[in-house]
């Protein structure tokens, strides 16, 4: 099966730093909108095979691109909380 294993390090990112943003609401919607934020700005790693995985994994276990990934997530948190497409006043707490 082939996988975008920065898919899973952004969803991963996403539930880590969720609590660091009280205003971001969380919905599906709100979350779905961050990670095609994110996702949209990263460069896609696909693999299509258990060495594939191992490699691609090890690459992205280095500190620069899992600082890209949190900038990624914490720019996308940001913006979809000034404007949820989910229709919660983004100046109404949670």
């Amino acid at each position: 099966m082939i996988q975008n294993k920065v898919e899973q390090h952004v969803i991963q990112t996403l539930e880590k730093l969720r609590s660091h943003f009280p205003e971001f609401c969380g919905c599906e919607v709100c979350q779905a909108d961050v990670l095609v934020y994110a996702l949209n700005r990263l460069p896609a790693r696909y693999v299509a095979s258990k060495a594939g995985t191992v490699i691609t994994e090890l690459n992205l276990d280095k500190d620069q691109m899992r600082a890209a990934i949190d900038v990624a997530v914490m720019e996308g948190v940001r913006r979809v909380s000034r404007s949820p497409r989910c229709g919660r006043d983004p100046a109404m707490p949670k």
